[in-house]
C-alpha cells in the first residue's frame, strides 16, 4: 500500500537559505517565506527588543530583495512561494509583495478585508512597476515613501 504524495516545503527565514534558494528549490515543492525572521536575522535587529524594534522594518530594500531572489528562484524551478508574518498584514507591502510575485500570502484575521478590498483594485502589471522601483531604494523609509509617490499618481 502506498501513501499519498506529501508536499515538501521548508522555511525561508534566514539569509543564507534566501541566498541558496536556487539550490534548495531543487528538493522541495514550495518555499514559506518567513518575514518576521527573515527582518530580524536580516537587519540584525532583535524585534522583541524596544530599544532595536524600530529597525526592523520588512520594507527594507535587503529584505525585499532577498524576497525577490527566493521567488525567482522558486518560479525558476515551478516551485510556489508562500508568506508568512506581519508583511502580508502590511497594507503598503501588498503591490510590492504582488509585484515580486508572491503565490500565496498569510493575512492577519485583522487585516484581511482590507487586504483582499486592495488586492482586488491592483494591477499586476502596476504591482510590478512598483516591485521595480522600490527594489532601487536603499531604506525602508524611501521605499514606503516612493510606494505613496506611485499611490498618489
Amino acid at each position: 500500500m502506498s501513501a499519498p504524495k506529501v508536499e515538501l516545503g521548508i522555511m525561508i527565514e534566514v539569509p543564507s537559505a534566501a541566498i541558496m534558494a536556487e539550490a534548495l528549490a531543487e528538493d522541495v515543492d514550495f518555499f514559506s517565506i518567513g518575514t518576521n525572521d527573515l527582518t530580524q536575522y536580516t537587519l540584525a535587529a532583535d524585534r522583541l527588543n524596544p530599544t532595536l524594534n524600530y529597525l526592523s522594518d520588512a520594507m527594507h530594500p535587503a529584505v525585499l530583495k532577498l524576497i525577490d531572489q527566493t521567488i525567482r528562484a522558486a518560479h525558476a524551478k515551478n516551485k510556489y512561494v508562500a508568506l508568512c508574518g506581519e508583511l502580508g498584514s502590511d497594507i503598503q507591502a501588498i503591490p510590492v509583495l504582488l509585484g515580486l510575485g508572491i503565490d500565496e500570502i498569510s493575512v492577519s484575521i485583522s487585516a484581511l478585508a482590507s487586504v483582499k478590498s486592495l488586492i482586488r483594485t491592483l494591477s499586476v502589471q502596476e504591482c510590478r512597476k512598483i516591485a521595480q522601483v522600490v527594489l532601487q531604494c536603499t531604506t525602508a523609509a524611501e521605499v514606503r515613501h516612493k510606494i505613496k509617490q506611485v499611490s498618489n499618481n
